[in-house]
């Protein structure tokens, strides 16, 4: 069961079993601040969207819109907002890990400012993903085209963050074994996803579809990260996050938004671990060298390797470089050579001897990465 707690509870030193899977109440800047320095690996930021709707909104039939108009969407000022706006991230990019990415989802009301204020602050844009809605609200005046889609910024904590988490092999086989594009469509939050009041009122309105963040969090998150999220609303955050088993830290400061969140995340019941596998390819596994399996003493030097057809011959060399009469350099160049290409993958192109046959070097480098996983471990 997660847990609300007040910010007098906190302070950046607190250990990470205190606030970790739970609600904490307050301000989002008051809040991040309580949190240690890159604590966080991923940030989902539901902000508010300054909508600045005058006066009320009625369908043709004359009968009220339910639209935003809450105290906590208003702000006097387009200046008022961006300083909020910069006071947040600012505080959101201390507690994110310099490997961590923020994900900020808008309308056409704020995303350009949140957008240039992100770039503004030193984060690193990597795509703007358009949530396309099946069931956009009609417009109802017939004066614009009908606003069908949100869009979502994906950025990384600066230009040169590395190993940033992007589950590109399973996206793609989720997706009938081609590219995700950065076009998602859902619907919008309604049936028995909709939390609602004991009068049938929705409780937030503008609460997310749990699909929108199973999509981010099995695109950019793993199993046990953390996952921020500093206008938790009602829970859609915390209640994906459970069930994909990873850690939840949500900041609001309105009692019943908590209250309601606190009840449906604990009504989640987590996946088990062998669900939870994520699918990754090559390029998410350790980059091991070739003359790694030199000075693991996989492969010795002076060993001759050869392609499947035991045309050429390359001699080992003790720089982790391969010869080939008067050729020589990377696995990867000298099999390119050796066949007038401009590229070649010398990992499954050379091959040593074992037992009579020949077998793909690649083969050593799973055998390398076993071993640095172990090591790791």
């Amino acid at each position: 069961m997660s847990a609300v707690r007040h910010l007098a509870d906190l302070s950046p030193s607190a250990e990470s079993s205190v606030w970790l899977d739970t609600i904490l109440k307050g301000d989002c800047v008051a809040a991040l601040n309580k949190l240690p320095d890159h604590s966080i690996d991923v940030i989902f930021a539901d902000p508010p969207y300054n909508l600045q709707l005058e006066g009320d909104l009625h369908r043709p039939d004359q009968s009220k819109v339910d639209a935003v108009d809450d105290e906590w969407d208003q702000f006097e000022s387009f200046a008022a907002y961006d300083a909020f706006t910069r006071a947040w991230l600012l505080a959101a990019r201390r507690v994110l890990k310099p490997n961590g990415t923020i994900w900020v989802i808008g309308s056409y009301h704020n995303i350009f400012r949140v957008g240039a204020i992100m770039q503004d602050l030193g984060f690193w844009i990597l795509n703007d993903v358009v949530w396309r809605k099946t069931n956009p609200m009609p417009n109802f005046r017939g004066r614009r085209f009908q606003n069908a889609h949100e869009t979502m910024i994906w950025a990384s904590r600066d230009p040169k963050a590395k190993g940033y988490t992007f589950n590109y092999d399973a996206m793609k086989a989720a997706n009938d074994d081609v590219q995700m594009r950065s076009d998602w469509l859902f619907p919008i939050c309604t049936g028995n996803e909709r939390l609602k009041d004991e009068n049938g009122n929705k409780v937030h309105p503008t609460q997310k579809p749990e699909a929108l963040l199973a999509r981010i969090m099995l695109s950019s998150t793993k199993p046990g990260d953390v996952v921020l999220d500093p206008f938790f609303g009602s829970g859609t955050t915390g209640a994906v996050a459970k069930r994909l088993g990873r850690h939840f830290v949500g900041i609001e400061r309105d009692q019943t938004y908590i209250d309601a969140a606190q009840e449906r995340i604990d009504r989640v019941k987590p996946l088990a671990d062998m669900d939870l596998s994520v699918l990754t390819g090559k390029r998410a596994e350790p980059r091991v060298a070739f003359v790694s399996l030199i000075d693991s003493g996989l492969i010795k030097p002076g060993a001759v390797l050869h392609d499947i057809k035991r045309r050429w011959q390359a001699r080992v060399r003790a720089d982790g470089t391969v010869a080939v009469g008067d050729m020589s350099g990377s696995i990867h160049k000298v099999g390119a050579l050796v066949q007038g290409l401009d590229a070649c993958n010398g990992w499954t192109f050379w091959h040593y001897e074992r037992s009579g046959g020949l077998n793909q070097i690649d083969e050593l480098r799973r055998i390398a990465r076993l071993g640095m996983d172990r090591a790791g471990a």
